[in-house]
């Protein structure tokens, strides 16, 4: 796991520590000082910073760091499901997993492993899973830490069942903000989105930016490969690049929501807002044998 030595100097480093439950997390190093850390609690994305020591995703100061619950926060998975339905919990259970690390991934492109940090984790379904959700899979996941700092994901999805199965996804993404009032999210317009807040009623987008005054749950549908989420106040823009996730869910829950969860401050919904690459509409099928990939890359620069 750890690259010493000069070709450590090129390629970042990658330390493994525990947290006080005793489970694994990764923390991945660029030679510039940006940092990620991964848990193999959900394979959950806990961090993101910048060469400056700036955190760019937001986990509330009352989030849960004990399994099964995924950590309210970060970059979380959600595999088989996005959303809730049927006998599943809400988003899956692959967030609330702990996963393993992959010794043995499979190559990759040469482009999403030079001179970056990174490293492989793999999830199986357990007896358990299989009950609920009764299809073999191998789930791995890439996390990946560049150079320039932009923090990228790879997913992989591996169907080793005997019949076909279907699932959704999504990379759920806390993005830190300074005041959620004040951002604006381009990339969405014009698109129909499905309203979790009427029932996944079907509406069309009508702003030329979604701006934020009052709760938001939406899966925007068919969006482009590329959003953007300005946050005035910070002066920086963050960059949303996703492939093989054509959806893409958005949320801030609001006042009123925030004070009913117990696991959000009440205030903490105006610090964040939820952007995520998904495959919700159409789920995803794969006959044996068969893989799916699904991408998304990060990156944020300065802005006016």
């Amino acid at each position: 796991m750890n690259h010493s030595g000069a070709e450590s100097d090129q390629r970042g480093a990658v330390d493994v520590t525990k947290d006080k439950n005793g489970i694994d997390q990764v923390v991945l190093h660029n030679p510039r000082g940006a940092s990620a850390m991964v848990s193999l609690h959900g394979g959950q994305i806990l961090s993101w910073r910048t060469d400056h020591n700036e955190e760019l995703l937001f986990t509330s100061s009352k989030a849960i760091f004990k399994p099964p619950r995924a950590v309210r926060g970060g970059i979380s998975i959600c595999f088989p499901q996005f959303g809730s339905r049927g006998l599943l919990e809400k988003h899956g259970f692959a967030r609330n997993k702990i996963w393993a690390i992959d010794e043995n991934p499979p190559p990759l492109h040469p482009n999403d492993s030079n001179g970056k940090a990174y490293v492989d984790l793999l999830l199986k379904p357990s007896d358990e899973d299989l009950k609920n959700w009764p299809h073999s899979f191998e789930l791995r996941l890439r996390v990946c830490l560049a150079e320039d700092g932009y923090l990228t994901m790879i997913s992989r999805v591996r169907n080793i069942n005997s019949k076909p199965f279907s699932f959704s996804f999504a990379y759920r993404t806390y993005f830190s903000i300074a005041d959620v009032s004040e951002v604006r999210v381009e990339g969405l317009e014009t698109l129909d989105y499905l309203d979790n807040l009427c029932e996944k009623e079907r509406f069309t987008e009508q702003g030329d930016a979604l701006t934020f005054e009052s709760e938001v749950d939406r899966v925007y549908l068919s969006s482009s490969d590329v959003i953007a989420v300005f946050d005035h106040e910070k002066k920086r823009t963050f960059t949303i690049r996703k492939e093989g996730l054509p959806d893409a869910g958005v949320w801030n829950p609001w006042e009123k929501k925030a004070k009913s969860m117990a696991d959000f401050g009440d205030e903490e919904y105006k610090k964040m807002v939820c952007i995520d690459g998904a495959v919700v509409e159409k789920p995803i099928t794969l006959k044996p044998g068969e893989e799916w990939t699904g991408r998304l890359e990060l990156s944020v620069v300065p802005s006016t």
